[in-house]
Order: structure tokens, then sequence, then C-alpha cells
């Protein structure tokens, strides 16, 4: 009797095995067509992959994207278990065909959620999502997990896009530093949190960050010279008081005109005109990339 009950247990895994290993092919299968480039042929193809996927009538979908620790295979098994909570969405998890170690993607349908009358949506999913992070992240405590999360995409044409905008979510995540430390901090971003020019940086690669930074600043970028770093400081107080050069002058316990030489050698250095706004534009978001 015990060896007939274990059979058929091991029978149920066999075939729950059976069933997880299809669906993992057809959502690599989505995601392979969504992250490749429009063709003619595309638009019929990724109506098939999402039919195969159960998302065929579940528009408008949100894409997500996670990132854990590279030896961890666990990724995908975790953010399937998330979605779970996410009651009356069918989802698509797997893992892009040119995914880093440790990353998952996957695509929600929130068409029946919304029907539901429960404000779903992208909103409505982050929201939850953002209160599960704790519970994933205590998979492994010790290595941050990072998400990015899409706006909805309308159409399975802007799938394309909507994937562009979680991965570029995540980016922020990864950047984002716990108060006080240089250590990256667990996190979740929605692309509708980066609301503000910081916060838009902050899915900007570090690299190509830190090469803004250096050609925008000129000279300026060498902060060792003690000079430089004087007029970094007054840039930053003059640009964070709207270029009032009374304002700066207090704040910085200088003489008014003592303000204006230094803003005109970080003229003269940067090749910038700072009545101009763009001007201001691109040095502030050339300080914030330091």
């Amino acid at each position: 009797m015990l060896h007939e009950i274990a059979e058929v247990l091991a029978q149920h895994r066999r075939a729950t095995l059976r069933r997880e290993t299809t669906a993992r092919g057809r959502t690599t299968d989505l995601l392979a067509l969504i992250d490749t480039p429009s063709s003619a042929a595309a638009p019929a193809a990724l109506g098939r992959a999402l039919e195969a996927c159960g998302l065929a009538d579940q528009d408008p979908y949100t894409v997500i994207t996670v990132k854990g620790a590279a030896d961890d295979d666990g990724t995908v098994d975790a953010l399937t278990e998330a979605l779970h909570h996410l009651t009356d969405c069918g989802f698509a998890v797997g893992r892009l065909p040119t995914a880093e170690p440790g990353e998952a993607t996957a695509v929600i349908g929130t068409r029946t959620r919304t029907a539901a009358g429960t404000g779903g949506g992208g909103g409505a999913i982050a929201t939850t999502l953002k209160n599960l992070w704790p519970t994933l992240q205590s998979r492994n405590a010790k290595v941050p997990l990072h998400g990015g999360i899409s706006t909805p995409a309308t159409t399975p044409q802007s799938l394309k896009g909507a994937l562009t905008q979680a991965r570029y979510a995540l980016t922020a995540a990864s950047s984002r530093r716990a108060p006080g430390t240089e250590a990256p901090t667990s996190n979740l971003a929605a692309i509708e949190d980066l609301t503000t020019l910081d916060a838009l940086l902050t899915g900007i690669p570090a690299d190509v960050r830190t090469a803004f930074g250096i050609h925008a600043l000129g000279p300026l970028a060498d902060d060792t010279n003690p000079s430089h770093g004087m007029l970094l400081e007054t840039l930053d107080v003059f640009l964070t008081h709207n270029g009032s050069w009374a304002r700066t002058a207090e704040a910085l316990h200088l003489h008014v005109n003592t303000v204006h030489y230094r803003i005109q050698r970080v003229e003269m250095l940067t090749g910038r005109d700072l009545a101009r706004l763009d001007h201001k534009l691109d040095l502030k978001a050339a300080l914030l990339c330091r």
C-alpha cells in the first residue's frame, strides 16, 4: 500500500515537472520574441506565443525583471511564487535569452484584475510586489534582490518597450544605496517612480554616468584639485538656490562678488553659460552623476 502511494506521488511530481518545463519553454519563446527587433511576421508570432502562455486576451501587460545573485538558480521560482499573490492575474515567468545570471523576467496580464474592480493595472501590481519584496529578499538576506516594473503595455506590440522600461527600472533599483553606506540595498523600482532627474539618472549604467559627469564638468571633474572642489561646491549651492547670487552667498558665507567670480570660473572651465536653463540642467545632471 505504501509503495503504491509513493508511486502515485512520484507520478504526480513527474507530471508537475513536465508541465513546468513545458510552461518555461513557452515563456522562453515569448520572451525571445519580445526581445527581438520587429519584423513582418512578429505580430502573428507574438500572438501565438501569448496564446500558448495563456495571455492572449489579458492585455494590458506589465513586465517585471528581477535580478538576484549570479549563482542563484532560484530567481525564476521565487518570482513565480511572488506572482501567485496577484489574484486573478495571468503571468508567464522565465529567462530572456540575453539574461544575466540570476535574472528572471515575467509578463503579467492585467485585464482580468482590472475587470474585477480591484484597481488593477501596473500600479496595483507594483504595490503588491513592493509589499512582498521583504519576503522575497529573505530567501537570501546576504545578497540584495533588485527588480524593475514597466508601465502597462496596451498592445502586444508595445511589450518590447515595456521590457526596455523594466530593465531600466531594474538598473535604477540596482543603483540605489542604503543611507550612509556604499552598499547596494534591495529594491523594487517601478518606471512610474522615476519622476525626478535624480531618479531618472539612477537608471543609467554607472560607467555611462561617470563618463557624462567627466565630460560635462571638464577640468572640474578633477576634484583632487582643492580649487576645483571649491568651485564644484559653489556650483552645487548656486544651482540648489535656483541661481540666486544673494542666497548662494549667504549659504556659503561669502561676499556676492566672490560668488560671481567663482561662477565665472565655472563657466570658463566647463564652457557653459549659467544664464541658460539647458546649460544649468547639463551641469546639475553632471553633479548628480558624480
